[in-house]
């Protein structure tokens, strides 16, 4: 997992992304102004920058200009929507941005595709027996390979992704079959009970009433 530094000043804000990045097993420090972010890299060193554009002393593009966060990848978090907001924060070098509102499940995804990029090591992730290996997509529990389906496996990977984080069926849809997926929600269920059988998950993968899964670690 990465360390990862959030520099934004709404503290709600900052509390809620250090509790989801926390919930998939990242380590984080808070900052919540510019001259907070230039402390903290003097006793933490950070894999990841979350960044506000919008903040106090000196605002988010202005130590992205100083070249304060150099060889660190960074992700703007805004409110700031315009395009040439948005390219402007690009040119001066970050990886992504996303503007507020945004939902928990897109900024652990963005997080992690951009960690991807930057720490392009082998991907394993272990949990009792099994063993998944996340750019091979292969699986094996107790030693041995078990066959999941496409299907299975990105659904799996999905729940790997927001683990420790309630999503429902429409989420899950979404995120494992896509948004132009037209069937029954149901269908997740169907694929849920195939994963338990098949990698002994049934008291990793809860059902969360009324809702729909959580794979808890």
């Amino acid at each position: 997992m990465a360390n990862i530094l959030i520099v934004e000043d709404e503290k709600s804000i900052n509390d809620l992304i250090v509790m989801n990045l926390k919930l998939v097993g990242h380590d984080c420090r808070q900052a919540f102004d510019g001259k907070e972010a230039l402390v903290a890299l003097d006793v933490f060193l950070p894999d990841l920058v979350i960044l506000d554009v919008m903040l106090p002393y000196e605002d988010g593009f202005s130590l992205m200009e100083q070249k304060v966060f150099e060889n660190i990848p960074v992700i703007f978090l805004t409110a700031k929507d315009s395009t040439s907001d948005k390219v402007r924060g690009l040119k001066l070098g970050a990886d992504d941005y996303i503007v507020k509102p945004f939902e928990a499940v897109e900024l652990l995804a963005r997080v992690e595709a951009v960690l991807r990029r930057v720490k392009p090591a082998e991907r394993t992730f272990t949990i009792d027996n099994t063993i998944i290996y996340l750019d091979q997509r292969t699986v094996t529990v107790e030693g041995l390979q078990v066959e999941l389906t496409n299907r299975e496996y990105e659904l799996l990977e999905v729940l790997i992704s927001n683990r420790n984080i309630a999503l429902s069926r429409e989420k899950l849809l979404d995120l494992a079959w896509g948004y132009d997926y037209f069937g029954d929600t149901r269908t997740v269920d169907v694929h849920i009970t195939k994963i338990r059988r098949k990698l002994n998950f049934e008291n990793r993968i809860k059902t969360v009433y009324k809702l729909g899964y959580r794979l808890e670690i």
